[in-house]
């Protein structure tokens, strides 16, 4: 996957030095963070950089089609990396833990659900909601 900072370049967003940083971050993250977490990963690495800047680079990656913002329930939208390739998320309701997947068969099911009500599918996000099987 290309780092955030390379997808800027490309993309032609202008990368200052507190940008820079969160990009890095961002692009270090493993897990979906809030605009909060994120600030703190930030300022683990420059304490200037505020809470309000990270908001605007934020919202400048999302819509330049750098990050992908989930409104996930739980109130807080959660940010990743705009994937390369699709893919859904199961969320622990409990833990809050996003697990990303991939499985063919329900997409190839969304497909014929799709075809057979008349349309052709084009896009779609699913987000399934759950609790961890205690064994």
């Amino acid at each position: 996957m290309n780092s955030i900072e390379e997808k800027c370049k490309k993309k032609g967003v202008r990368l200052t030095d507190q940008r820079k940083i969160i990009a890095e971050v961002m692009s270090n993250s493993k897990d979906h963070p809030d605009v909060d977490e994120l600030h703190k990963r930030v300022i683990d690495v420059d304490k200037k950089i505020s809470i309000a800047t990270v908001y605007r680079t934020v919202k400048l990656f999302e819509e330049a089609g750098i990050l992908e913002k989930h409104d996930f329930k739980g109130g807080k939208a959660r940010y990743e990396q705009s994937p390369d390739e699709h893919h859904d998320h199961l969320i622990d309701i409990n833990s809050g833990e996003i697990v990303e997947f991939v499985d063919k068969e329900i997409e190839k099911l969304q497909n014929e659900v799709a075809k057979k009500l008349g349309y052709k599918l084009v896009d779609h996000k699913l987000e399934l909601y759950g609790s961890k099987i205690k064994k």
